[in-house]
């Protein structure tokens, strides 16, 4: 792996000292720079961005690696500084991470578990990485999280919405800023009341790993509770491309509503067949066939075209919101690319800059100090409005996206219209709530 240095980008240093008049973390100073795994000797701190470069998910790799490039660029001093402009928390100023200068190294998850475990430990002991981040898949995030936590650094999950990652499989180790299936189905469900009604027969189609069986669970639960009855639910290989046998079933039952629990790739392909196959021009229990897609992405929306008009899903965030920090990041973001990011690339760019925040906050690299200066940690101007990191599984609360596919989309970029802005109050749940519960956090590991 090639270390990518961002003195080629102009990179301009602040001598500004980070983080001045905040609070430390009672167990650590601001000289603890050592006695934990991975920590910087020089004048330098090395991120590893574990991306899926390949496979059905590489198109949100590639904007999750986007994404990361600009993060460090704006950390280092360069470009407009994003988010960091509107950022609630002041604590970064330009100058790295605690004087340090960001450089990265990059794998490719390949989206397979043992391929994404494999990248992050050469990250960690060869190039000596001292926080991990990134993947879109939860089966990979689980994975690369709990070899995070054995190895004594720090992850900051990228796309996953799996309940397990800060459910069952939570550590401590580990933060997701995006939302999960949980907040999925309950967010949609009031929306596919009021559009569908209450009396609707659902077919479930679902990737067979763990992101695939907690988002139909969710979803199953929520639209279940308002009167919809699930009449099958079949699972789908992760490396299926053709999806015409699975489509065939769904006419020979009685079902009006096809859910389909796929995401990227495996999205694209399901719902164009679902469409080939004539399922939306159907009339079935003198009501018109429907598709649901629980979550959706811009990327996503592209790669099915047309086919996406009218779906209704839910998504982390999107590109046309208008609260300062959104427009702020689609602006930097805009600027690099020529076009906007997506909400892979929305979650990974926050991610990075709040490890870096929490480190400064912190006053060291130490992952305990990290742990402790994000958990319970409320901020804003990322997008999505208040946010909290809770303390007891690390996961992030926010308001949820309800999108629908755009009738007359103005650019290929113009694909979603956001239909509702769910309060954070109607997606927040109990830490054992039993679409979570089991696993235990456990305490933090330094790795010395």
């Amino acid at each position: 792996m090639s270390k990518s240095i961002m003195s080629r980008r102009n990179v301009l240093q602040a001598g500004a000292a980070a983080g001045a008049g905040l609070a430390l973390p009672t167990i650590l100073t601001a000289g603890s720079h050592s006695g934990y795994l991975n920590a910087p000797t020089g004048s330098t701190v090395t991120l590893g961005f574990n991306v899926p470069q390949s496979g059905p998910y590489a198109d949100e790799g590639a904007d999750e690696l986007r994404a990361y490039m600009l993060a460090v660029e704006h950390l280092n001093g360069g470009g407009d500084g994003g988010m960091m402009n509107t950022f609630s928390s002041k604590a970064l100023q330009g100058n790295g991470i605690l004087g340090k200068k960001v450089e990265y190294v990059t794998g490719d998850t390949q989206t397979k578990s043992d391929a994404a475990r494999a990248s992050a430990k050469s990250m960690i002991e060869k190039d000596g990485a001292i926080m991990i981040t990134g993947g879109s898949s939860s089966g990979v995030a689980v994975a690369v999280q709990a070899l995070c936590q054995e190895a004594g650094v720090i992850f900051m999950a990228g796309l996953t919405h799996s309940n397990d990652t800060t459910g069952k499989d939570k550590k401590a180790n580990g933060f997701r800023h995006f939302f999960n299936s949980y907040m999925s189905g309950a967010a949609l469900a009031p929306v596919l009341a009021a559009n569908y009604g209450t009396d609707r027969k659902a077919y479930h189609l679902t990737a067979d790993y763990n992101w695939g069986y907690t988002t139909e669970e969710a979803v199953r639960s929520s639209t279940e509770a308002m009167g919809w009855e699930t009449v099958n639910a079949v699972k789908t290989p992760l490396t299926q491309t053709d999806f015409s046998s699975y489509i065939a079933p769904v006419l020979q039952s009685d079902a009006d509503v096809l859910v389909l629990n796929h995401y990227g790739g495996n999205m694209v392909n399901s719902l164009t067949n679902a469409v080939q196959f004539g399922l939306r021009d159907k009339l079935v229990n003198n009501k018109n066939f429907e598709i649901v897609v629980p979550l959706y992405s811009r990327l996503m929306a592209k790669g099915a075209g047309a086919n996406v008009k009218g779906i209704f899903g839910s998504t982390n965030w999107h590109w046309s919101l208008q609260d300062e920090g959104s427009k702020a990041f689609v602006k930097s973001f805009g600027t690099k690319y020529g076009f906007p990011p997506s909400q892979a690339a929305h979650t990974t760019y926050v991610q990075t800059l709040l490890y870096a925040d929490a480190c400064e906050r912190a006053g060291t690299f130490n992952p305990c100090g990290v742990v402790e200066a994000l958990e319970g940690f409320e901020f804003d101007g990322m997008g999505n409005g208040k946010t909290l990191y809770r303390a007891e599984d690390h996961q992030c609360f926010k308001d949820v996206l309800v999108v629908k596919g755009k009738e007359n989309p103005t650019s290929e970029f113009d694909l979603l219209e956001i239909v509702e802005v769910t309060p954070v109050g109607q997606v927040t749940y109990a830490p054992d709530h039993p679409q979570v519960a089991g696993g235990s956090l456990g305490t933090c590991n330094p790795g010395a």
